[in-house]
C-alpha cells in the first residue's frame, strides 16, 4: 500500500522525555502494528479527535480542548507541526498524541481510523475540520481519482466518521462537529466531480454543503444512540492559511471561530442536526433539506469511498 505516507506519532514532550513513534507500513495498520505507549490517557479524561489540527482553527480548538482536560488526538499532514501542537498541549499539563494522514488518500484515512480504533477504547468528541479551500483555482484530482475538495473536505470525513462510530457510540453521550461554511453550492449529481464549468469556489462550496447534508443524516440515525451531531460556519475569513491563499482581508479572528466550535462541543441543551452560523442556529442551502438529495449523496458517498470502507451504519 505504497500510497500511504501517513505515520502515527506518539509524543510526550516538555518536562517529560520525548518519545517519537513513527510507523512506516505497507499494509493495513492494526493493533499489533502499534507499539505500546508509555502513557495512556487517564480514564476520566475525555478523548477528542480534531482533524486538521496542526494549524489555524483546528490547532486553536485542539489547544483549548487540551487546556480543558481532554486527551487530544491531533491530526494533520505535517509531522513537525503536529508534534509542536502536542508539545504545547503537554507543556501546559495536558495530554495529546499526533497521528499523520493525508485525506487526499482513502488508504490513509482508513489506516488512521484503524490506528485510533486499535489505540483507544472511547471517543467523546470528533471535530471534522480538515479542509482545502477554493485555491488553487484549477481542478485537481486525488490519488483516488476524485475532485480534491470533495474528497478532502467531505468524503474523507464521511469515511472516517463511519469507521469511528463504534467508539463514539460506546462513549455516548458523545458529539460530532462538522466544520462547514456559509459558502454552499448545490451538488449536481450528474457531475459531482465538476468536470464541466469548474471553479475552485464552486468545488469548495459543494463540499461544504455535502458536510451539512451528511450532518442531518447522521443526526437522524444517531440521535437515539446518544451522539449529538451538528454542522457550523465558524467565522468569516479568519486569518488562516486558506484565507491567506485567497488574498482577502481577514474579517474575524481564529479565536472567534474557536469560540463557535467549542460552543457546539460544550454547550448544554443543543438540538442535533442543525447548521449553526457561529453560535446561532442558521439555515443552510435548500438542498440540505431535500431528503431525496441526501439519499443520493449517501449512496454516492458509499460508492466512492469503496468496498474497503466500513459497512453502512444502521439507520
Amino acid at each position: 500500500m505504497g500510497a500511504l505516507n501517513g505515520r502515527v506519532q506518539d509524543a510526550a514532550i516538555g518536562i517529560r522525555a520525548a518519545i517519537l513513534l513513527m510507523l512506516a507500513f505497507g499494509g493495513s495498520l492494526g493493533a499489533g502494528d502499534v507499539a505500546a505507549q508509555e502513557r495512556r490517557p487517564d480514564p476520566d479524561r475525555r478523548i477528542a479527535l480534531v482533524t486538521g489540527s496542526t494549524s489555524g482553527l483546528g490547532r486553536e480548538v485542539a489547544l483549548r480542548l487540551g487546556a480543558a482536560g481532554a486527551h487530544v488526538i491531533v491530526h494533520g499532514r505535517s509531522r513537525e507541526r503536529g508534534l509542536e501542537v502536542v508539545a504545547e498541549i503537554e507543556s501546559a499539563g495536558g495530554s495529546a498524541r499526533f497521528f499523520q494522514a493525508d485525506f487526499a488518500s482513502f488508504a490513509e484515512v482508513r489506516e488512521l481510523a484503524d490506528a485510533i480504533l486499535a489505540e483507544y477504547d472511547r471517543l467523546d468528541v470528533l471535530v471534522n475540520n480538515a479542509g482545502v479551500g477554493s485555491m488553487p483555482a484549477e481542478r485537481v484530482l486525488t490519488a483516488d481519482g476524485h475532485e480534491l475538495r470533495f474528497q478532502v473536505n467531505y468524503l474523507a470525513h464521511f469515511l472516517l466518521t463511519d469507521r469511528l462510530l463504534p467508539l463514539l457510540e460506546g462513549s455516548a453521550p458523545s458529539r460530532i462537529v462538522n466544520v462547514s461554511s456559509l459558502a454552499q453550492a448545490p451538488i449536481d449529481f450528474d457531475d459531482p466531480m465538476i468536470e464541466s464549468d469548474f471553479s475552485g469556489g464552486r468545488a469548495y462550496a459543494q463540499s461544504k454543503l455535502a458536510q451539512v447534508m451528511h450532518t442531518i443524516d447522521l443526526h437522524e440515525s444517531l440521535a437515539e444512540r446518544g451522539i449529538l451531531v451538528n454542522s457550523m460556519h465558524p467565522a468569516t475569513y479568519m486569518p488562516t492559511g486558506m484565507v491567506r491563499r485567497l488574498g482577502v482581508e481577514p474579517r474575524a479572528t481564529i479565536a472567534e471561530g474557536a469560540d463557535a466550535v467549542m460552543h457546539l462541543i460544550e454547550a448544554d441543551g443543543l438540538e442535533g442536526g442543525q447548521f449553526f452560523n457561529q453560535m446561532n442556529p442558521g439555515r443552510a442551502n435548500a438542498q440540505a433539506y431535500d431528503a431525496e438529495a441526501r439519499a443520493r449523496l449517501n449512496r454516492l458517498s458509499r460508492e466512492l469511498t469503496g468496498p474497503a470502507g466500513s459497512p453502512p451504519s444502521a439507520p
